[in-house]
């Protein structure tokens, strides 16, 4: 398209963007006061004061990319579906394209068997070299990366599918109203000193924020689409993880709100803090987690480290097995309040928490969901008659920077109504 035809488009999508009810813009908007830890300080307004020439209009993955590189402020539009398997003609791209230097899964699990390799050591030589290059390649199509005062926002139904967007070491960005799809990983790798087992790793989230400030993530939807975790075989007899997490925090970012986001069919969903180092992560990591649902999915709801995390009026629906919900990992401070549990049979209120290594969480005006009944559940409580060591019911701080706080019996109905890209 010309460039003044492209220009021509942008000026009248900032005119019908989906719009607030004083008429502004989707990309103009910025965070409300108060809303969560992103309000801190100056707050966060993402690309909202873009000059009209700095407003983009994307529809391929050769336009998104050359958006992203552009002078900030600016707004990124997002219309229609992205595929980041395509080359820069936009011809689709697949796992075999991304290959070389003779990588081949059958040669890996050969070399790598724990039976041939053992388990103390991890992989390495001409088939660990081959997999990490083809790795490369992959990562040159899949990896984005998001500039400062930024805001993307989708058009309609916009979807990112089989992208990871790096939010790295900048301040102000806001993502709303876009569904992300299935960021797969082509060449996961073999570590057989992960745990007791050893585990299969994935590279990519469908957003990374690493390192971060100021960040609002939006009425988005993640999702895995038809390549869902439970659908991946086995290898070595654990799970082939071809995904990483949804929206994963990590690196010492910091005042960031999640809100009003769909979470749906995935393992690994949202971790906060990658490590136990103190170093760089200790008085950091502060996030808001609320509104949002979590349907399908297996664990990190957040798993949280170091970070003062607010966790409210969420609506976890849990259909099948479940790992855990919140991760309660070393010096977190978790506040979870007013969310709702729609737990399968069999799944016990004890299992929403799994202790990480921390100490204390607070959990106040949540409930348990069995049908049409909710009660109320002492997640604290029914954990630690379970386990131990015991975790204790104070996190030791009380959230102030939130949102009007939704009573918890009017949750699943709001938040299944209106949490996701498009609602």
């Amino acid at each position: 398209m010309r460039p003044v035809l492209l220009a021509a488009l942008a000026a009248t999508l900032v005119i019908t963007a989906p719009a607030t009810a004083d008429g502004v813009p989707l990309g103009r908007q910025v965070l409300p006061p108060n809303d969560g830890w992103a309000a801190a300080g100056a707050g966060t307004t993402g690309g909202s004061a873009a000059p009209r020439e700095n407003v983009h209009v994307v529809s391929t993955r050769a336009e998104l990319a050359t958006a992203l590189a552009a002078p900030s402020p600016k707004i990124v539009y997002v219309r229609g579906r992205i595929d980041g398997d395509t080359d820069d003609a936009g011809n689709p791209l697949s796992c075999e394209d991304y290959v070389t230097d003779g990588y081949s899964l059958d040669a890996y699990l050969a070399a790598y068997d724990p039976a041939v390799w053992g388990r103390t050591t991890r992989p390495s030589g001409p088939l660990e070299t081959a997999r990490a290059a083809s790795a490369a390649n992959q990562a040159r199509r899949m990896r984005l990366k998001v500039s400062a005062d930024t805001t993307i926002a989708g058009v309609g139904r916009a979807v990112l599918s089989g992208l990871n967007l790096q939010i790295d070491k900048v301040d102000n960005v806001i993502i709303r109203n876009l569904t992300f799809v299935d960021a797969a990983d082509c060449f996961p790798q073999w570590d057989p000193t992960d745990g007791a087992a050893g585990n299969w790793n994935s590279a990519y989230d469908n957003v990374s924020v690493t390192g971060s400030t100021h960040v609002w993530v939006d009425h988005a939807t993640f999702t895995d689409g038809a390549n869902a975790d439970s659908t991946q075989p086995r290898y070595f007899d654990r799970p082939y993880q071809v995904h990483d997490g949804e929206l994963d925090i990590t690196n010492a970012s910091n005042f960031l709100t999640v809100s009003w986001n769909r979470f749906a069919d995935h393992d690994k969903t949202m971790l906060i803090g990658s490590t136990n180092n103190p170093a760089n992560d200790r008085g950091k990591l502060n996030v808001t987690v609320h509104h949002n649902y979590f349907r399908g999915t297996l664990q990190r709801m957040p798993r949280v480290r170091f970070g003062q995390v607010h966790v409210y009026d969420n609506y976890y629906d849990v259909p099948g097995s479940l790992s855990y919900v919140l991760g309660v990992g070393v010096e977190s401070a978790i506040v979870a309040e007013s969310n709702v549990f729609r737990l399968a049979p069999g799944v016990t209120p004890d299992e929403i928490l799994f202790d990480w290594g921390g100490t204390m969480i607070t959990a106040r005006d949540n409930l348990l969901r069995t049908g049409r009944h909710a009660k109320p559940v002492d997640l604290v409580a029914a954990y630690n008659a379970a386990h131990d060591p015991d975790l204790a019911p104070d996190a030791g701080w009380t959230p102030t920077l939130h949102t009007r706080i939704t009573p918890a019996r009017q949750v699943p109905a709001l938040v299944s109504r209106h949490a996701g890209a498009g609602r």
